[in-house]
């Protein structure tokens, strides 16, 4: 029977023969969730026996890897900002690319403990919004989705998490029938041209759902379906930061000051690319709900 240790070793060793960049983290993630056991355990007691029902769950997950299936797809889960999510075939899997709209909206925020009214367009996994409710504990908020399986994956991660309390999620169209007023409104759209999905990385490709990532013939279709409900939604002062693809960022800033937002500040994500438009609605009033005054 052969150890962790070595499993490990050859299991790098197959993903790296299939021309995966990460393949040692890959195989540890891989391994860590067939046995299962934490990351630690391979370090320290790496010479255990893999068990032959664990062996055979790291066989079968290496082989979905070497097909290029996402290995946050393999074992179900994918980390977000401090949070474990469930992401199933109908989400698309959170980025680290998305945690940038977590800091824009924080950078704005006087008063975490302010009784903030939150908006998540596009939620997908729930990701920007319980991210958020995390951060900003007498919030509550709202997270719309096309997809009723991404709705019902959203709904598990907030009971998983213990934010079920404050967070609601519904299906809809963006926000064509949605009333009320919003402190902070986030989304992640799909935002790449159709034109280019075919030439993404496999794992993206060929395994994200194709309606969280196809943004039109420019990647814009979706921001020409948001953009113009935003005034409605938004209160005076309230926050916008919207996700976008590059290059993406003069175009909607252009038309959020059209709409009579103050364009805030473009905030590049850690590859220095423009992952964030982030605005605030006009006339703030002199006190409001914990929100940093617009300072240009």
């Amino acid at each position: 029977m052969t150890t962790m240790r070595h499993a490990l070793d050859a299991g790098a060793r197959r993903l790296a023969a299939a021309g995966i960049a990460t393949a040692r983290l890959d195989a540890r993630v891989l391994l860590c969730h067939a046995v299962p056991c934490p990351p630690e355990t391979l370090v320290g007691h790496g010479d255990r026996p893999l068990g032959s029902a664990a062996a055979a769950r790291f066989d079968a997950a290496l082989a979905r890897r070497q097909a290029r299936e996402p290995v946050g797809l393999i074992t179900g889960q994918r980390a977000f900002w401090t949070l474990d999510l469930r992401v199933t075939a109908a989400t698309l899997s959170p980025r680290p690319e998305s945690e940038t709209v977590i800091e824009a909206v924080l950078s704005r925020v006087r008063d975490r403990q302010a009784p903030f009214r939150l908006l998540d367009l596009g939620t997908g996994t729930g990701c920007l919004l319980l991210a958020l409710l995390t951060e900003l504990p007498s919030a509550r908020g709202l997270g719309i989705d096309r997809s009723a399986a991404a709705v019902a994956t959203a709904r598990r991660n907030a009971r998983d998490h213990g934010l079920d309390a404050r967070a609601d999620f519904v299906v809809g169209d963006w926000a064509t029938a949605l009333g009320g007023a919003f402190d902070v409104v986030v989304a992640n759209p799909p935002y790449i041209p159709s034109g280019m999905i075919e030439g993404l990385e496999p794992e993206v490709a060929r395994h994200e759902p194709r309606a969280a990532l196809d943004g039109g013939v420019d990647g814009l279709d979706a921001y020409r379906a948001i953009l113009p409900e935003l005034p409605r939604l938004a209160r005076p002062g309230s926050i916008m930061a919207l996700e976008v693809g590059e290059g993406q960022a003069p175009w909607v800033a252009g038309h959020l000051a059209d709409l009579g937002f103050a364009v805030v500040a473009v905030v590049p994500d850690l590859a220095g690319i423009g992952r964030v438009v982030l605005a605030q609605a006009p006339e703030a009033p002199k006190i409001s709900l914990g929100l940093a005054p617009d300072v240009r």
